[in-house]
């Protein structure tokens, strides 16, 4: 599906802004949002024209908006990797796992990904979601596998599963708007499976590239130690976003 860019215009019809609609936190979300005319008051453009939306755009921009009240729901950056200028080694599509789990598709029900999914995202990481257990199942795992939150699971996700076919580990990879979308990472940080994650996004890579996809294109937040490894394993810096909600209208 090709992206449809919302444009908004000023007073005088002229374009301020372009944005992708898009939904999040319930609320009517801009991603990607750029600026259009420089000699507008962008911040206040918004403040004024999108209050209560969820706002995603550049870092200074998103800095302005909090200034004047908004609230930040994550500071990140997107990475990309080309897999025909840069394709993996042929060898990574069987990279092995450790020994007594096994690789199975992403096609478990959500309740089975949710403890290692819970886990790996405890309050202390930077992608904690402090939701109740049946939120988390609701509104962030069950949308994810149904292909509504950024769109259809692709055939390249895969789960890791231990000697009792427990779910340990996920990754997930989405079609947005035809481009492969890593959308979630996650493996049991108590069960000594560090660098799980790494051997997943290896084999999911060999995986894609062989089916003959271009690229695939994940997002870390700030502060985020997973940066390392997207680094080592080929992915390359491309944008940094600030996502903010803007405080609704007076």
């Amino acid at each position: 599906m090709a992206e449809d860019w919302v444009v908004r215009r000023g007073a005088d019809g002229e374009p301020v802004l372009r944005y992708l609609l898009d939904e999040r936190e319930g609320r009517p979300w801009a991603d990607l949002l750029e600026v259009l005319d420089e000699s507008v008051d962008a911040a206040g453009f918004i403040r004024a024209e999108l209050p209560g939306w969820v706002v995603s755009g550049s870092p200074e921009l998103g800095q302005e908006l909090v200034a004047h009240g908004a609230r930040v729901l994550r500071h990140a950056h997107t990475f990309s990797r080309d897999l025909r200028a840069d394709p993996p080694p042929a060898d990574w599509a069987g990279t092995p796992l450790r020994e007594g789990l096994r690789a199975v598709p992403c096609d478990r029900a959500p309740g089975e990904l949710y403890e290692a999914w819970r886990a790996a995202f405890g309050s202390d990481h930077v992608d904690h979601y402090p939701g109740e257990d049946a939120q988390v199942l609701a509104e962030r795992i069950a949308p994810l596998l149904a292909g509504n939150v950024i769109g259809p699971v692709l055939p390249s996700s895969l789960l890791a599963v231990d000697a009792e076919d427990r779910v340990v580990a996920g990754l997930v990879i989405t079609d947005r708007d035809g481009r492969p979308w890593v959308a979630d990472v996650f493996r049991h940080p108590e069960r000594g499976y560090r660098g799980l994650g790494a051997d997943l996004l290896r084999r999911a890579i060999g995986d894609a590239t062989a089916r003959g996809l271009s690229d695939m294109t994940l997002v870390v937040s700030e502060g985020n130690p997973a940066r390392r490894v997207y680094e080592a394993l080929g992915f390359l810096h491309q944008e940094t976003s600030l996502t903010v909600v803007v405080p609704d209208a007076a």
